[in-house]
């Protein structure tokens, strides 16, 4: 990917959990037991026709092998804490309709004795897309809308920049990540500070890939899709969310609007990683892609949610979402990690799902989520076995909560880890969320780097269809660009010509970025092409 948008490690990370090419090499820290020598079977007449041995169903596990772990778990997860850095940790397990172990471990926020609890509220990031896509198979079962409805049907002045495409894709195409927007499309529109509505008209600005025939992650096409089923009930999407799956389940912490989360007294602060350490940071409001990245949660609440899950709908007794629309959520609708070795697994995607099968050919479902300004979480259940686990971390994406997670699932199957967990995760996940670094870093300018145009070749207002406006001002003896609705200002330092650099800030930072001018030969810029926000080629602007 070209670079780290807000919830990148998740697109990255279900690669990593479905046991595609990028397992391939690891070794496990633990002995592994001898496979037994394969038996000949008994000889066969020539005159018998050859029969194959009737398949066996998956080994299932066992109560005890599940307490087992249960058992193991905490102590791993701690040990996971102290080298990692990672201020706080919490985590539950559901099991045969129940939450069989819920706990907290460290601190809500360093520098302060708080511990994290069962009940801490943590921001959940992109483990908001399975809830939501529960939220949505509620819909279908009361039959207000369908999941290949066109989003139009519902939403009719939506569309993309194929008007055919933007008058076919539907909510399971844009759940699926199949609609043909490209990667993380709208994001940076959040990072300059617009709000859902300019995002997702916007969206019809991005060129599109093949219709279905290719995957591509993006919160904003996922919070057009759950948006269009809000308005079919006539209500906002947070409300939708909150009476139809929170509220009937109990979820007395759970919300979809990011104040709830500001205004909660026990909640886990966010941190990043810095060269001097971990410290507290905060993350950007997601309030604008809610359904996407935006609820905030506890593992108690959570617990509930999987119960429901793995109960196909059912919470104590109770029907709650129409089990044949909740299985649709959970079948592969797209190739998401295409495997390119022989033994390696394809990874899919189904509706809010990552979507796979274990060595034993059970289905799993997962989905990671992650703030590159301060939140790593992730959920696995294996539904054959009534078995999930949840964990929630306050820390910037670190491969702890996927570690401990997948730990669990080899503690419980096979009573040891079959791969470094720890060692593996900690080292792809921060390695993933990185971006290639830009060549135009204004304190390595290049060996006879050329003198910049006197400031009023590039002083003025630059226009954007898609970011809006941009100015260009003289301010402090230097450059200032000044984007987004809140006029966000980032001062410019001189690289080569008309090359400068600036420090891009937000959940797509990425480090410098370059700002190149044309100036024409009348001594005036007339475009501007911003790094940053070219990926998708939409990063140049016109002088007014």
């Amino acid at each position: 990917m070209a670079r780290p948008g807000p919830r990148i490690a998740t697109a990255l990370l279900a690669a990593l959990l479905l046991g595609g090419p990028l397992l391939t090499g690891c070794t496990s820290s633990a002995h592994s037991e001898p496979e037994p020598a394969p038996t000949s079977p008994p000889s066969t007449p020539a005159s018998a026709p050859a029969t194959a041995p009737p398949r066996q169903p998956p080994p299932q596990l066992t109560e005890d092998q599940v307490n087992a772990a249960v058992g193991r778990i905490d102590a791993y997860a701690q040990n996971a804490l102290a080298k990692s850095g990672v201020p706080g940790l919490a985590l539950a397990v559901v099991y045969k309709d129940k939450v069989i172990h819920a706990k907290g471990l460290g601190v809500r926020q360093l520098g302060k004795p708080e511990a994290v609890d069962p009940d801490t509220v943590f921001q959940l990031a992109s483990v908001s897309k399975p809830i939501s896509s529960t939220v949505v198979a509620g819909v279908v079962g009361q039959q207000t809308v369908k999941w290949d409805d066109p989003v139009t049907s519902h939403d009719p002045g939506f569309t993309l920049a194929d008007p055919w495409v933007g008058s076919h894709v539907t909510i399971a195409d844009l759940f699926a990540h199949r609609s043909g927007l490209p990667d993380h499309a709208g994001d940076l529109l959040e990072d300059l500070g617009y709000q859902r509505d300019y995002i997702l008209q916007h969206l019809r600005d991005h060129q599109l890939a093949p219709f279905r025939a290719s995957y591509a992650y993006t919160n904003y096409g996922l919070t057009e899709a759950a948006v269009a089923v809000a308005k079919a009930k006539g209500v906002a999407w947070e409300d939708l969310a909150a009476d139809l799956l929170y509220k009937p389940l109990g979820m007395n912490s759970t919300s979809s609007l990011r104040s709830a989360y500001d205004s909660a007294a026990n909640k886990a602060t966010p941190h990043v990683r810095t060269d001097s350490g971990w410290q507290v940071s905060a993350t950007e409001n997601p309030d604008p892609q809610a359904p996407a990245g935006g609820v905030s949660s506890t593992v108690q609440d959570l617990g509930r949610w999987m119960r429901l899950q793995l109960g196909d709908g059912t919470f104590e007794g109770r029907r709650i979402v129409d089990p044949a629309a909740l299985n649709e959520t959970r079948l592969p609708q797209s190739v998401s990690s295409p495997t390119t070795e022989p033994a390696g697994r394809t990874g899919f995607y189904g509706l809010g799902w990552n979507v796979s099968y274990d060595p034993e050919g059970r289905l799993r479902l997962n989905h990671s989520g992650a703030f590159s300004l301060g939140a790593a979480t992730v959920v696995t259940l294996l539904p054959s076995e009534q078995l999930g686990i949840v964990v929630l971390t306050n820390g910037q994406p670190s491969g702890v909560p996927e570690a401990v997670a997948e730990e669990f699932f080899d503690l419980a199957q096979y009573g040891h880890e079959t791969v470094d967990w720890l060692g593996f995760m900690t080292k792809v996940v921060p390695a993933a969320a990185q971006s290639p670094a830009s060549p135009t870093d204004y304190s390595k300018p290049p060996a006879g780097a050329a003198a910049a145009e006197p400031d009023t070749a590039y002083v003025g207002t630059y226009g954007n269809g898609y970011f809006g406006p941009m100015a260009v001002s003289a301010e402090g003896g230097g450059l200032v660009m000044t984007l987004g609705p809140e006029n966000l200002k980032f001062p410019l330092q001189h690289y080569d010509g008309d090359v400068f650099s600036f420090r891009t800030r937000g959940e797509n930072a990425a480090g410098l970025s370059g700002v190149t001018f044309t100036v024409g030969s009348d001594g005036q810029a007339s475009t501007v092409v911003v790094e940053q926000l070219n990926h998708d080629g939409l990063g140049t602007f016109t002088r007014g």
